[in-house]
């Protein structure tokens, strides 16, 4: 852990970002990932595959998605409403003991520029291999043009990074504070949705 609970996740029509587990039936994952930009639809659900522990074609569980979870208000296709950019996705079967699952903040949490952080994610120039940032820091929060607000933080994280866990460690074991959504286009750096909306950010 935390890298047991990082997978692929994939459709059918060929496009890849990056989940975890939150629960052995529920992965995280950005929601524009999902989305098709020929069609203006979201993928069919019976579509995406998340491929837990991936590493160059192998990987510890299947899971095929059942349905998934978008917040109302989320416009696909703009970042307008970036703070919103998270999917659910509800698997067939549950596919890893709990004990693989990240855990994201239940309560109300306090965080600061400087606090350290890491990112992991399937990156466009590694696809196949699980890369991570393990010494960034967070910077500030942002909010969208609909006020939604994001966590800015220094990760290195490229196209394919999407939905990867931004995490924080704690006594209890590590968290994911975020869900990876736009990076920096000059750069390391991003920005990532909150998985707890009581975060709050102290200068």
């Amino acid at each position: 852990m935390p890298w047991a609970a990082i997978g692929r996740v994939q459709t059918e029509l060929g496009t890849r970002c990056t989940g975890f587990l939150l629960s052995p039936i529920l992965v995280e994952t950005a929601a524009h990932c999902l989305w098709q930009a020929t069609t203006k639809q979201f993928v069919q659900a019976h579509s995406v595959h998340f491929l837990l522990a991936y590493q160059a074609g192998h990987y510890s569980a299947h899971g095929r998605v059942q349905r998934f979870i978008i917040p109302p208000g989320y416009k696909a296709g703009s970042a307008n409403t970036a703070g919103l950019d998270r999917a659910t996705l509800v698997l067939e079967n549950p596919i890893a003991p709990p004990e693989t699952t990240l855990h994201a903040p239940t309560t109300a949490m306090t965080v600061h520029a400087g606090t350290p952080v890491m990112l992991g994610g399937y990156e466009q120039n590694q696809p196949d291999t699980l890369t991570a940032d393990q010494h960034c820091t967070l910077t500030g929060m942002q909010q969208d043009q609909t006020g939604h607000f994001l966590l800015a933080h220094t990760c290195a994280g490229t196209h394919g990074s999407s939905g990867g866990p931004l995490l924080y460690a704690t006594p209890q074991g590590w968290q994911a504070i975020g869900i990876q959504t736009l990076a920096a286009r000059n750069g390391a750096g991003g920005l990532s949705t909150l998985l707890n909306t009581s975060t709050v950010f102290s200068k």
